[in-house]
């Protein structure tokens, strides 16, 4: 079995989040996938890492706390035909999941009537409308913790988050007020994220290139090193990728500021210029074409990971490169029962 498949079946079975060793602990002992190696719970960790490099949104694993992962989706993304039918089998004969986030999502669309349900309710309605799949023993603190990682993710990158919390466990669609603050707010950043992507544009060279080694140290990147510069080609910067200061994976980047998409003799140039035990990364303000990301991801070769010019201005603001966070307070009544009571 590939490595990747054992990964997504052993956190199928367990139905929650794992750490990276309980992972590599469960797939050496289901003889699930083999090894030589003396870091195995590295390798594993690399390789479910690069796997959300590589494929962002689309990637089956999620980052839930340092060196933890859980499953994003169990099966896939249902298609809207496939939505109608969920949690029964398709012509396949494989019963449709969803991810805790899209059930939520399901539930609060189909039940809801537009009034915040709370996530026990929610987690509940999923399991029996059999959306999930999950042998955990606390699903309902896994729906909660993901929504809640979720909305924070959103904000984190000055997105619009698909849920609000209310307090004391409610949870509603954010799209219930499409007119209200939360709508006015997101239109906002909307303009604010596509100017700063045309400043990009715009940028010297080498204040673009010391811009994105700014950015690789904020996202957990030591021994980061520019090379001399240069517009055409090549390696432009190297580091080490650190996570949880456990692993430690060397990548090499090369940063594209153009306005057309990357092509798939990019991604064979990035990865011939790999040296020893090195991964590649290429960012470009712009994106990149179908036949790129599938070189990108050819099993058979160095994966090389992409981040398109919508990513980089996500992580610019998640990182607070470029923009200034705002804040503002709302006020909700209360349920202080001096101004509650009946008397008054």
């Amino acid at each position: 079995m590939k490595l990747r498949d054992a990964v997504i079946q052993v956190l199928q079975e367990a139905g929650e989040p794992l750490h990276i060793t309980e992972i590599t602990r469960r797939i050496l002992s289901k003889n699930l996938w083999t090894t030589r190696g003396k870091t195995p719970d590295r390798t594993v960790g690399a390789r479910i890492y690069m796997d959300i490099k590589n494929k962002g949104e689309q990637s089956p694993f999620l980052l839930t706390a340092p060196q933890t992962f859980g499953l994003r989706t169990f099966e896939k993304q249902p298609t809207p035909e496939e939505a109608v039918t969920a949690g029964q089998p398709n012509s396949n004969n494989r019963t449709i999941t969803y991810s805790f986030t899209n059930a939520a999502e399901k539930v609060l669309e189909d039940l809801g009537n537009g009034e915040p349900m709370h996530y026990r309710d929610i987690t509940k309605k999923a399991l029996e409308m059999r959306l999930l799949a999950t042998e955990g023993k606390t699903p309902e603190a896994t729906m909660y913790a993901q929504i809640i990682s979720e909305i924070k993710r959103y904000k984190a990158r000055g997105e619009q988050p698909r849920f609000i919390q209310h307090g004391k466990g409610y949870i509603s669609l954010s799209r219930w007020s499409e007119h209200g603050l939360a709508s006015q707010i997101e239109q906002h950043n909307k303009k604010v994220r596509q100017e700063l992507r045309n400043r990009l544009f715009n940028m010297e060279w080498d204040r673009f290139e010391d811009l994105i080694a700014r950015l690789l140290a904020e996202m957990g990147f030591e021994d980061i090193e520019v090379t001399n510069p240069t517009r055409d080609g090549g390696i432009d910067v190297r580091g080490t990728l650190v996570v949880g200061d456990v692993i430690r994976t060397r990548m090499a980047i090369q940063v594209k500021k153009w306005k057309q998409n990357i092509q798939a003799p990019i991604i064979q140039q990035v990865r011939g210029s790999l040296g020893a035990h090195e991964q590649g990364l290429i960012i470009t303000t712009s994106d990149f074409s179908t036949g790129a990301r599938k070189e990108a991801a050819r099993p058979d070769a160095t994966p090389v990971a992409l981040m398109s010019g919508e990513q980089l201005v996500l992580l610019m603001v998640e990182y607070g490169i470029g923009v200034t966070r705002v804040s503002h307070d709302l006020i909700e009544l209360g349920e202080d029962e001096a101004i509650t009571n009946d008397t008054v």
